[in-house]
């Protein structure tokens, strides 16, 4: 079927939450104006139960099916938190806060899956139990985590859970998936490489941190075209280098870098934690100073499960008449964790010809809402069908 009717009658008002959410765009977990008015609108909808507070500032909505003999629970889930980026669209509903703006989409998906909250809570035309998942802090602050480690999935009996992405390239009205590895294991290093200091017009006094630190930052990118086979994915890169002194004629006692990974297969994860490490301290060593190495492993590959993802593929294709192949993305995505703890699997809705995602002309497309919408609903119909 195509998009469901319902969801053209009530694009604009899914509109206007969606503006509304973006005009006041708030960060990691400090999301209580757009958790408060998500809430407050699934109480509305008439959930059977409204939850907040999971993990820190997530909110999950219970709506029972017209039967329950299934026994079974369908967990869908969006995102809720913006970026510290600040806005240049120009858009009458621009963000009213200074160097915040919702440009990953996140406004967009907290009301397509409010929209599709509305539309189930309405009809229930399903066998078991649906339970729509608000989650907090996906730019980097880990919501999906602390949500299962807050007892999501066993609280809520989830069995199966899927997610979605805008894309902003892919036609509206389009859907792309993979199944297995989607998007990148994302991880974060910090390099603080220690010298002595001095005046710089006697650098032969000094060890100078920055010649180490600019040696450094060539040598890690080795690693990826000499140390990783060729045919796996993986990426580092350095986006940060700060000296311990401002002064031009200073030379500073320390460098600090920070940068990300970004891999698909753990064996490669390890090797390339492994070189960083060897590399930085090697390297410091030679000059005659040290490095020392933090390495975090923040989000987990995000594997798509193969059996959900023809799930997945066959509503997309329900609603559009096809779907997309998509590739592997070395972007990071929390909703990784949610996949590690229950099968299912994530899929990219198109955004049309928009900027791309983090970009401060970002805007969601409104025209994608019904289809986002209604991919939502198909999900849960299909898995929990009617008897």
């Amino acid at each position: 079927m195509p998009i469901r009717n319902r969801f053209s009658e009530m694009q604009d008002e899914i509109a206007a939450w969606r503006r509304d959410f973006h005009a006041h765009p708030e960060l990691q977990f400090e999301v209580d104006r757009t958790a408060g008015l998500i809430a407050e609108r699934l109480r509305a909808f008439g959930c059977d139960e409204v939850a907040t507070g999971i993990g820190r500032s997530g909110v999950v909505g219970v709506i029972h099916g017209r039967e329950r003999a299934s026994g079974r629970t369908v967990g869908l889930r969006a995102d809720m938190d913006a970026l510290p980026i600040s806005e240049t669209t120009g858009l009458d509903y621009a963000s009213n806060v200074a160097g915040r703006m919702h440009a990953c989409g996140h406004d967009g998906h907290s009301s397509m899956l409010l929209g599709a909250a509305k539309y189930l809570a309405e009809t229930r035309a399903f066998n078991g139990t649906v339970v729509v998942i608000f989650q907090p802090a996906e730019e980097g602050g880990g919501g999906g985590r602390e949500m299962v480690e807050d007892g999501l999935m066993d609280r809520f009996g989830i069995d199966e859970v899927y997610g979605m992405h805008n894309w902003p390239g892919l036609p509206v009205g389009r859907f792309a998936i993979r199944p297995g590895p989607f998007f990148a294991a994302a991880d974060l290093f910090e390099i603080v490489v220690e010298g002595r200091g001095g005046h710089a017009a006697h650098p032969h006094g000094t060890v100078d941190p920055t010649v180490v630190a600019a040696h450094l930052v060539l040598a890690l990118q080795s690693i990826v075209s000499r140390n990783v086979d060729p045919v796996k994915q993986a990426v580092v890169s350095v986006t940060s280098f700060e000296t311990s002194s401002h002064a031009h004629n200073v030379i500073p006692r320390n460098v600090r870098l920070k940068g990300t990974v970004r891999t698909v297969d753990l064996a490669v994860q390890d090797l390339v934690e492994e070189r960083l490490t060897t590399l930085a301290e090697g390297t410091a060593q030679a000059f005659g100073g040290t490095a020392k190495v933090t390495y975090k492993r923040n989000y987990p590959v995000m594997i798509n499960d193969a059996e959900a993802t023809e799930y997945a593929r066959a509503a997309a294709e329900r609603i559009a008449g096809s779907c997309d192949d998509a590739p592997i993305f070395m972007g990071g995505e929390d909703f990784a964790f949610m996949l590690n703890e229950r099968p299912g699997a994530y899929i990219q809705v198109g955004n049309g010809d928009s900027a791309d995602l983090h970009h401060p002309e970002y805007n969601f497309n409104d025209d994608a809402l019904p289809h986002g919408c209604s991919w939502f609903v198909e999900m849960a119909e299909s898995r929990l069908p009617l008897g």
